[in-house]
């Protein structure tokens, strides 16, 4: 193991990691802070939450599996976007 490998791992484990899902959430684990526009804190409890990215879950900004019943399509990776 080479000096400094602990630090990295330590330093990974004090971060937030967000996975995209292929059509459905983000799911958001380590720790974060969630706000609103204005700053104020967005209570999301402790440990891996899942934020919606269809705009139909009725517990915005968090994910309640509406993307399924919407048959909401994302690829997990970023988009290319409209040629330019």
């Amino acid at each position: 193991m080479s000096p400094g490998r602990a630090g990295d791992d330590s330093d990974a484990m004090n971060e937030a990691r967000i996975t995209s899902y292929r059509d459905g959430p983000l799911l958001v684990r380590g720790p974060f802070r969630l706000e609103d526009q204005d700053g104020n804190e967005i209570e999301a409890g402790a440990g891996t939450i899942a934020l919606c990215r269809c705009g139909k879950s009725r517990l915005r900004p968090f994910c309640d599996g509406s993307h399924k019943v919407v048959r909401f399509r994302a690829p997990s990776g970023a988009e290319s976007g409209r040629g330019g």
